[in-house]
């Protein structure tokens, strides 16, 4: 894509109106056609009255001029002489926000092999990456090159950068492809241990991931440690040349299907609450592993709870450092949150239901068309958060307030499509069998919507992270 600056709004045109109260700024642009070498330019903002005076005409909102200053206006800025004001704007090029060349490339070539490689559609299309478990799709994306992407090649990756990796999981969103079986893996997992585990987990797990052979599952909440995971009571005990560990974890999501497990557990009980914490990779065919089904009220089945027994990770298995977990985590989450996953897993739902609004006339109703173009608004705008943290990663910036603000817009967007499906559909929607197959998916997303604000953090959490990392407000 076009480079992201952090002022990415205003660099999206060269112009610069700004509102204050109800007066607008008129702006008067010298230099526009200088070129980006040109010189800083001054640009005269002479501030309009919307009070209807009777020294000059009243302006509306939408009646902003770009024009030159008149002799005609002379009498209205010497009575508005306060309101003038002189500032220096340095020129910036427009902002094309487009890929480029080879990353178009990328989004055609990963159609084509969805085209081609896609296994007979389900009856649910939406949350591909949770409910579509297909570990043969897995091997085959992994056989074209597309997991792992951003990787170093000495483990399999790619090198490619995080926006080329953004593209192809937003293709396999809006394709309902079911990449379940790699998806926690290559979105969290390798990066984790690129940064934190020893070159023999380097070389023994990544490969592996690369080629969709492993399947992996979070083992971070628990009964009593969901938002709040510095509460988990989870321990693992040194012992030797191993971890013995005991407890529960909950909502874990594959763990039935999981070869591993990536585990957060309370290493040293004495340190404070963000300290004593340790990351473990645990083999789930270890014996002393107890996984129980949790089925949620759509009827489905990929949540779990899973219980540890006197359990034995080999001591090679510690991630990074003992007891500095939590600051490991951090990074970790924002590869959980910063996906297109948090904005685009109800869009086969999106897409199919507009095609069926427009089938049926319901169109021609200019509300629906409203509804139809705000939610188009909202997902372009969700997008661009999610590309600018692709573009912030690929520069080694931690976004960790972007992916804070990208999940919670997201999550509570595809809350509003759901109910959006629902109200459009009516009583149908309610139907999770014999209503037609677009009645069924919207019943289940309706029915799954409130999770979307919970599992990966909650909106309030979300919402504390946006505040103190992102505005810089005190905690109290």
């Amino acid at each position: 894509m076009a480079h992201c600056p952090d002022e990415f709004a205003a660099r999206a045109t060269g112009s610069n109106c700004e509102r204050s109260d109800a007066r607008f700024l008129r702006t008067t642009d010298r230099g526009r056609d200088a070129g980006p070498s040109a010189a800083p330019v001054v640009r005269k903002l002479t501030l309009l009255r919307t009070s209807g005076a009777a020294d000059g005409p009243r302006v509306a909102p939408a009646a902003l001029r770009m024009q030159e200053a008149t002799s005609h206006d002379v009498s209205r800025r010497n009575s508005a002489q306060a309101l003038t004001a002189e500032c220096d704007v340095r020129y910036r090029r427009p902002m094309h926000l487009a890929f480029s060349p080879a990353e178009a490339r990328v989004r055609d070539a990963i159609r084509a092999f969805l085209v081609d490689a896609m296994p007979p559609s389900s009856a649910i299309a939406e949350d591909g990456w949770i409910g579509g478990f297909s570990p043969e799709f897995s091997r085959r994306m992994g056989a074209a090159g597309w997991i792992g992407m951003t990787w170093p090649r000495a483990y399999g990756g790619g090198e490619r950068s995080y926006v080329e990796r953004a593209i192809v999981t937003e293709e396999c969103l809006r394709a309902g492809a079911p990449t379940a079986a790699h998806w926690t893996g290559d979105r969290q997992i390798g990066p984790s241990l690129l940064a934190h585990g020893t070159e023999e987990q380097k070389r023994e797990i990544l490969p592996r991931i690369v080629r969709g052979e492993l399947v992996f599952c979070l083992g971070m909440s628990e009964p009593g440690a969901g938002s709040d995971l510095a509460a988990l009571k989870t321990r693992a005990v040194e012992d030797g040349d191993a971890f013995v560990v005991d407890g529960q974890k909950v909502w874990t999501s594959l763990a039935s299907q999981a070869d591993y497990c990536y585990l957060v557990a309370r290493t040293d009980p004495d340190a404070p609450r963000h300290h004593g914490i340790s990351e473990l990779l645990v083999d789930m065919h270890l014996p002393g592993i107890t996984v129980r089904p949790l089925v949620d009220m759509t009827g489905e089945h990929h949540f779990n709870e899973v219980f540890f027994e006197n359990v034995r990770v080999p001591r090679r298995w510690l991630i990074g450092e003992k007891n500095r977990g939590w600051f490991q985590i951090a990074s970790q989450l924002d590869y959980e949150r910063a996906g297109m996953e948090r904005l685009l897993s109800y869009a086969p739902l999106f897409r199919d239901l507009e095609a069926h609004l427009r089938a049926t006339g319901r169109t021609r109703d200019p509300l629906v068309r409203q509804a139809l173009a705000r939610f188009h608004g909202e997902l372009a705008v969700g997008r661009m958060f999610i590309y600018r943290i692709a573009w912030k990663l690929s520069r080694g910036i931690a976004p960790t307030a972007e992916t804070a603000l990208a999940k919670l817009y997201g999550t509570e967007l595809e809350q509003r499509l759901a109910r959006f499906a629902a109200e459009m559909l009516g009583d149908e929607s309610l139907l999770t069998t014999g209503g037609g197959r677009l009645a069924t998916r919207t019943a289940r997303a309706l029915l799954n919507a409130p999770g979307l604000t919970i599992r990966g953090g909650t909106v309030e959490i979300l919402r504390n992270i946006v505040a103190q990392r992102g505005l810089g407000l005190p905690r109290e």
